[in-house]
């Protein structure tokens, strides 16, 4: 819980004055049942009756003072506790996005939205229910055992005495309740999993009649996550009941020994119903107590949780800059040819440094087993780079590096012959568009889409959407770029929200231009003219592209053929289709036997 001290501190003030409101109502309930046994065993006898309205009205404005203070510091309590939760999940959500593809893939999605949503409102519970109870219910405790010591200490001492045993009680049951609480938590997240999964896929689980598989595989977690809820429900459950009998035994013994001490004029009549009034004070200050340590339990678990996340060290922090080599690097691999390695020496002997270039890269997601191996590259400014190969062969991973989702385990990736690790974030990935085959379409319009929230002019829009060749369907729907799009794009077809996704990329002129499989979807006639495209109107803009057909490919200045992190061929089509067996197999078994064009 001091991880949550600094979000605290600015509202101290505030808490402060709303407990000291609550203080006040609590002093002033304390107050009634002694003007009331003043009543009965002072007044009364006297017959008189302005005593009586006195004392009468004096437990009237306590209750007043006491149900006005309640109210107040209970709606102060929620404005400060919601301020602070507030700070707190803004914090967490900015941290979540700053933390590295490695960090996120350990966290994982669902972990990091129920400790975004229902860890962040467990504590907003925990700071809500401290102020409201946190002094109320010690000092109606304490305060009702001190006017009784005051009123009748022999009697007092029988309700003391049963104090101890409820301590014991409250500190087990808290012991118990906390490690089964931050279990929950953990479960949580998978069922958060499995409803994003079952959401996301909805379509595929119906049209493969997964539904009934789907709903044993919810109702499996979900009965794991009712398990440890209603285990740690029934050790929670213990503490009122216990506390009550304890307390009710209490009672009897006080009701028994103060009959005792009236016959025998020890006590007062007024003194025992005094009692009566405070034991009920007791019991539910002990309620309140407990209800605080459950409150505790799951706000410690939540609070662990979420410090965890920012706590977080930068893992990818940015190195000072240094001079780069950029001297002469040819691209090794068993695919290596001369090709590349001439294309290397004159870029070396003009002494420009490659636009993009990546020097003996080897990266591996796990830590076993290399998916990069010894990759090496370059591109000068307006070339373009094909990558071909299978799936699982390391391709999209080359993408991740450049823009540094990941930092390589051996190697260098530079730009401009810097080191990537070396320029900040925001520079960095101001260089790139990106599209990638199954990307992120938000609700809104076409447009919204497109702009993405960038200082991008109506032109450039209009320019990207044609030259992805998007403007035929969106000038086909009747408000053209102002047109909706669902979540998740729905309402388009796999080419339209491919084509969108490109404009996007497009739009904003980027020095880099990454398409990942980005094209998959768009027929051979709709490709070539986005290709034809992108060679005029962005020949200065530096080109990956990923792709799974050779005609998307073969007139990039490089191609590139991996296969398990290996480079197996470097070159252009040409040089491949003699030098790379695999490449060759792949080009004939799309372009027909020994065609060499599409």
């Amino acid at each position: 819980m001091e991880k949550l001290g600094k979000y605290i501190k600015p509202y101290v003030g505030f808490i402060i004055l709303t407990m000291g409101i609550k203080l006040l109502g609590a002093v002033l309930e304390l107050f009634i049942p002694y003007f009331m046994e003043i009543i009965l065993d002072d007044v009364v006898p006297t017959g008189k009756l302005f005593p009586i309205f006195l004392y009468g009205g004096l437990m009237l404005l306590c209750a007043a003072g006491c149900l006005i203070a309640n109210v107040g510091a209970n709606r102060m309590s929620a404005v400060s506790s919601g301020k602070i939760t507030r700070k707190l999940r803004y914090d967490l959500f900015e941290k979540l996005e700053r933390l590295s593809a490695r960090q996120m893939d350990e966290l994982t999605v669902p972990s990091a939205e129920s400790r975004l949503t229902s860890d962040t409102y467990n504590i907003n519970q925990l700071l809500a229910r401290m102020q409201r109870l946190g002094i109320r219910a010690p000092i109606l405790l304490l305060g009702g055992v001190v006017m009784m010591l005051g009123m009748d200490p022999v009697l007092s001492l029988v309700l003391i005495s049963m104090l101890p045993l409820i301590g014991i009680i409250v500190y087990v049951v808290t012991k118990k309740s906390v490690p089964l609480y931050k279990e929950e938590q953990t479960v949580l997240d998978s069922v958060v999993r499995v409803l994003q999964e079952n959401i996301t896929g909805v379509r595929v689980i119906k049209a493969l009649s997964k539904t009934e598989y789907e709903k044993n595989r919810f109702n499996n977690v979900n009965s794991e996550l009712t398990r440890i809820d209603q285990k740690a429900g029934m050790i929670t459950a213990i503490t009122n009941p216990s506390t009550s009998l304890i307390l009710n035994l209490g009672l009897t013994l006080v009701v028994l020994a103060g009959a005792f001490r009236v016959n025998s004029g020890s006590s007062q009549s007024g003194v025992i119903i005094a009692f009566l009034q405070y034991f009920v004070m007791i019991l539910n200050a002990m309620l309140g107590i407990t209800r605080i340590f459950v409150m505790w339990s799951k706000g410690e678990a939540s609070a662990h949780r979420v410090a965890e996340v920012l706590a977080l060290p930068e893992d990818l922090v940015v190195m000072e800059s240094s001079a780069s080599d950029t001297s002469n690097t040819s691209c090794e691999g068993s695919g290596s040819d001369e090709s590349s390695a001439s294309g290397a020496s004159s870029a070396s002997a003009s002494g420009t440094p490659a636009h993009i270039e990546f020097k003996d890269v080897t990266f591996s997601y796990t830590g076993i087993g290399a998916n990069l191996e010894h990759l090496n590259f370059r591109l000068m400014r307006g070339e373009s780079l094909g990558i071909l190969g299978e799936t699982g062969a390391g391709k999209s991973t080359v993408l991740n590096l450049l823009m540094r989702f990941y930092d390589p385990q051996e190697g260098q990736v530079l730009i401009d012959g810097r080191d990537v690790r070396s320029i900040p974030n925001e520079e960095l990935r101001s260089k790139f568009g990106v599209a990638f085959q199954n990307d992120f379409v938000m609700e809104g319009t076409i447009e919204d889409n497109i702009r993405f929230f960038r200082p991008i002019e109506d032109a450039d829009i209009r320019t990207a959407s044609e030259d992805a060749q998007a403007a035929e369907f969106i000038s086909a729907r009747e408000k053209g770029m102002k047109a909706e799009v669902v979540v998740r794009g729905n309402n388009l077809s796999g080419g339209q929200k491919q084509r969108l996704l490109i404009s996007r990329a497009l739009a904003s002129r980027p020095q880099i231009l990454l398409l990942d499989d980005a094209s998959s979807a768009l027929d051979y006639r709709t490709d070539a003219y986005l290709r034809r495209a992108l060679h005029k109107n962005y020949s200065d803009t530096t080109t990956i592209l990923i792709a799974q057909r050779i005609s998307s490919i073969r007139n990039c200045s490089h191609i590139l053929v991996l296969s398990d992190g290996k480079t197996i061929g470097y070159g252009t089509h040409e040089e491949l289709m003699q030098s790379c067996e695999e490449y060759r197999i792949i080009a004939q078994s799309q372009m027909g036997e020994g065609r060499e064009s599409a």
